[in-house]
């Protein structure tokens, strides 16, 4: 059997080393029309920042190591220029000789991945403009940094590249500015979480440009304008497009096989395309959201290498199938953490679910144990069934631990109160007895008994301010002094059975403390006396980050405050 790869990175290694282990006889074929194969998309951003020294270390294989191991064919700087489906061969040129020839093939595996989106714009090739996607775009970054020494860099975008790119352009001393239209960075998290990501960056001297609208780019002595719709362009001697990726299609397009979302090729759960004997994987398919069941694209480097073992699988004559993407993914932002997985509350509500959250701030291990910090945690599920949807979650030690734990719960269809269940290893350096899993599950039983009851940060502007209900801070008196919401009384959760004739029992009661622990007890007291009760998710600690972070994020639109000198 012949077997055609058309790209060699993530899901095209992975599908011709399987492919290899499978069967020592086949004759397999990749073509990468980089000069690279099986290199670390995601360590890119860390070469520039001088994190990776040595350039060696972003290939996993060359194609000589391949060919030694795996006996493959692995031909780079050659690009697949047609493919032609009933007669079963593809067209082929080497890039470095520019000759052109035809190959055939029995099954043939398309891995183009994803090619960073460009948009339109004036300016859009001037040469200090770059993108970052490649080896080669990773190199020609590093080399302009070397060479001229940049002070400053606007980065157009805020996911996972472009925030990673920041850190490490900040860590090299670099003047940062990321500016986007969207209000927050990174999308995959709630716009209330991604405040904690917005501090971070901050803290650390990036400076923020939310909302607003890049029209375009222009050379300006030794650097580029930024052009700002209805603003003062910004200026900076390099900038970085990092608005996301669009999967790279245009062979599968031009061979009419059948595309979806964006472009992407259209795929069952067998990884087979529209047409017969081909196959593919990567960024460049649309896959099941595994949550949702929804279409959707998502790029990443764990579905994509499983999505190349399934086309392998299948390929030698087993039946794998691709139960869908989960979107379970990490970022590191300085000494930051920031996690996620399955769907978070805006997508679940835009796709039409009945949700609820869990926000909770648990410690990353036992208090009494030292070294411990504060994480955030943000569980969305669904409100009849209690299904657990999707969970964010942003702290600075044990946040890919507890993400992983959910992220398992999800695929094995749990419920977010089957939390509480979970036999979790713990030490006092690793995690509590009651680890923050299992503190979502306990929340999570408390609420499907009604012995808690919610608020939500998005409630305060609708509560009542005409004394029909009571509002109360159960912190204690120094921590209301120093900062408080307004309208709240303050009557501490140790002094609160000694104060109940303050309270009007007739008038439900909406508590907060710093993080929900103290004014759940308060509530758990009232409760008991005959009070309605309801507690805030998340607490004081959460309101105070979201509520700065758009006040900070309205004022840089309103007046562009975050724009650098």
């Amino acid at each position: 059997m012949k077997i055609v790869i058309v790209g060699g990175v993530a899901g095209g290694a992975t599908a011709a080393a399987r492919l290899r282990r499978l069967d020592e006889q086949a004759e397999i074929i990749v073509f990468e029309r980089s000069g690279y194969i099986s290199y670390a998309n995601c360590g890119l951003p860390y070469y520039i920042g001088d994190v990776i020294t040595d350039p060696g270390d972003l290939t996993l294989q060359s194609p000589a190591s391949f060919f030694e191991r795996f006996r493959v064919d692995m031909r780079v700087h050659h690009e697949v220029t047609a493919i032609y489906p009933k007669e079963k061969f593809v067209t082929v040129k080497n890039l470095e000789t520019g000759e052109e020839f035809e190959e055939s093939y029995d099954k043939l595996i398309l891995s183009p991945g994803a090619k960073p989106t460009q948009p339109t714009l004036p300016g859009i090739g001037i040469e200090k403009l770059f993108t970052l996607r490649t080896v080669e775009d990773t190199l020609r970054i590093k080399e302009y940094i070397r060479k001229n020494a940049p002070k400053s860099a606007v980065l157009a975008g805020g996911g996972f590249i472009g925030l990673e790119l920041a850190e490490n352009l900040r860590e090299l001393g670099m003047d940062v500015t990321i500016l986007q239209r969207p209000k927050q960075l990174m999308s995959p998290f709630d716009s209330d979480m991604a405040s904690f990501i917005h501090s971070e960056a901050r803290a650390h001297g990036i400076k923020l440009a939310l909302g607003y609208t890049v029209e375009g780019f222009e050379e300006n002595g030794d650097g580029v304008d930024v052009l700002i719709k209805d603003r003062e362009p910004f200026h900076a001697d390099m900038v970085v497009l990092a608005i996301g990726v669009t999967p790279d299609t245009k062979l599968a397009k031009d061979a009419g096989l059948e595309l979806g979302i964006k472009g992407s090729i259209v795929v069952n759960d067998r990884m087979e395309t529209s047409a017969p004997d081909i196959y593919a994987a990567g960024d460049a398919v649309q896959v099941k959201h595994y949550v949702t069941g929804d279409d959707a694209l998502i790029s990443l480097a764990g579905p994509a290498n499983k999505q190349g073992r399934i086309i392998a699988d299948n390929i030698m004559g087993g039946d794998s199938r691709y139960a869908g993407s989960q979107g379970s993914s990490v970022i590191k932002l300085f000494d930051m953490t920031a996690a996620c997985t399955g769907i978070n509350e805006t997508n679940a509500r835009k796709a039409g679910l009945d949700v609820d959250t869990i926000i909770l701030s648990p410690m990353s291990h036992a208090g009494y144990y030292p070294g411990g910090n504060l994480m955030t945690m943000k569980i969305v599920y669904e409100k009849e069934t209690y299904r657990l949807l999707g969970a964010q979650i942003i702290g600075y030690k044990g946040v890919d631990k507890r993400i992983d734990v959910i992220a398992t719960a999800i695929h094995a269809g749990m419920s977010v109160i089957e939390l509480k269940d979970l036999d979790l290893a713990y030490a006092p350096p690793y995690s509590s007895a009651k680890d923050p899993v299992n503190m979502a599950g306990f929340i999570a039983d408390n609420i499907s008994k009604g012995i808690l009851k919610q608020w939500h940060i998005e409630d305060l502007d609708k509560l009542p301010r005409d004394g029909s209900v009571t509002l109360l801070d159960s912190r204690t008196e120094e921590e209301y002094a120093y900062s408080h919401i307004e309208g709240f009384i303050n009557i501490p959760v140790d002094d609160l059975r000694e104060h109940l004739d303050e309270i009007d029992k007739n008038k439900p009661v909406y508590i907060y403390c710093q993080s929900g622990l103290r004014s759940y007890i308060s509530s758990r007291i009232l409760e008991s006396f005959g009070y309605e009760t309801y507690n805030m998710a998340g607490g004081y600690r959460y309101y105070d980050a979201v509520i700065n972070d758009r006040r900070l994020t309205e004022a840089a639109t309103a007046c562009g405050m975050d724009k650098p000198e």
